[in-house]
């Protein structure tokens, strides 16, 4: 073996497990780890189990959004408008629940909503060329300003007991898990299927990484993307059916802030804001990260604005590691 070849099969070890080490999921793992042990120090109450399956309905429907605006920020669109969707949807709910509908009607309803909202921003974008993000600016307004003048100062508070009870539902009795966290992980492990192991996953990468390429190549770019709004939409009226159960109310101001928590689940799961790069898992896995993050803090008194200054600080360092130590390991960036 010359001296080349020796030096090649010496060097290719060490890069493969840095290149390990320094895979996203490994990062968001770590992280994970340090905030679980960190807040298993900070309270005795964290561990428990019964307080872990309450905590997973402050992040649920969120998280469940967050699986369809990852697929639309890895085709470089995003949809800044599922809060405003949630309120439409729950107020859309509320009327339902006063009409004297029962609980499957009402979740249609939401459902129903949220894919008539994801089909106008799909086609707005994907038929007349616009920016998503200048479009979904437009309907987070424009869906958020119609519960607002629907219901001023109101609220709907009145919903048929079967309804609310859902919220309440344990799919797994020992440890409990509500019926939102069993959705969203069956949903995690659909999307991380049809993403990773399909042709219609592969697709989305091309189209994220360079769309006029994949137009050429065959792939009906635009339909994808219709079809990726109309998802998110869907998903969206799910989590305001869920959300709406939960609370058992409708507010205007329901869900408010939510689409910045949705995309910051995104962009610290690992998909590139750019598009064209980043997993499901990691997605899934910042999701836990997030919420078990803003749970421990609340156990021990954590002002609210003090929780969004550390996630913000979080989301920047989990974005900033990669690069800092593949500098420092004079890796290639």
């Amino acid at each position: 073996m010359t001296d080349t070849a020796r030096y090649q099969v010496l060097d290719r070890a060490p890069r493969a497990l840095a290149d390990r080490l320094l895979r996203w999921e490994t990062i968001l793992c770590l992280l994970l780890a340090a905030v679980i042990v960190v807040n298993a120090l900070g309270s005795p109450y964290f561990l428990d189990l019964y307080n872990l399956s309450d905590m997973t309905q402050n992040f649920s429907e969120k998280a469940i959004i967050a699986l369809g605006m990852a697929l639309l920020i890895l085709t470089r669109e995003i949809d800044l408008s599922v809060a405003a969707i949630v309120a439409l949807a729950s107020l859309a709910i509320g009327y339902g629940a006063q009409a004297g509908y029962g609980p499957g009607v009402l979740i249609a309803i939401g459902l129903g909503v949220g894919i008539i909202c994801g089909a106008f921003n799909g086609w707005l974008v994907t038929g007349f060329g616009l920016p998503s993000i200048v479009v979904t600016i437009g309907t987070m307004s424009l869906y958020r300003g119609i519960a607002q003048v629907v219901l001023g100062d109101q609220a709907i508070t009145t919903y048929p007991e079967e309804y609310t009870n859902l919220a309440q539902l344990y799919i797994i009795q020992e440890p409990p898990l509500y019926l939102a966290f069993i959705l969203f992980l069956a949903l995690a492990v659909l999307f991380t299927v049809v993403v990773h192991y399909t042709v219609w996953g592969r697709m989305l990468y091309a189209i994220g990484n360079n769309p006029v390429a994949a137009r050429f190549s065959g792939i009906p770019v635009n339909r994808i993307r219709f079809l990726i709004f109309v998802l998110t939409g869907l998903l969206a009226g799910l989590a305001s059916a869920l959300l709406t159960a939960r609370i058992g109310s409708t507010r205007p101001n329901i869900a408010l802030g939510w689409e910045l928590e949705v995309v910051t689940m995104v962009v610290l799961g690992g998909i590139s804001i750019a598009g064209g790069s980043g997993t499901m898992p990691g997605v899934v896995i910042a999701v836990f990260v997030l919420g078990l993050t803003t749970f421990g803090l609340t156990l021990i008194n954590v002002p609210g604005i003090v929780i969004a200054v550390i996630l913000g600080v979080l989301l920047v360092a989990a974005i900033a590691l990669p690069i800092i130590v593949r500098r420092i390991l004079g890796l290639r960036v």
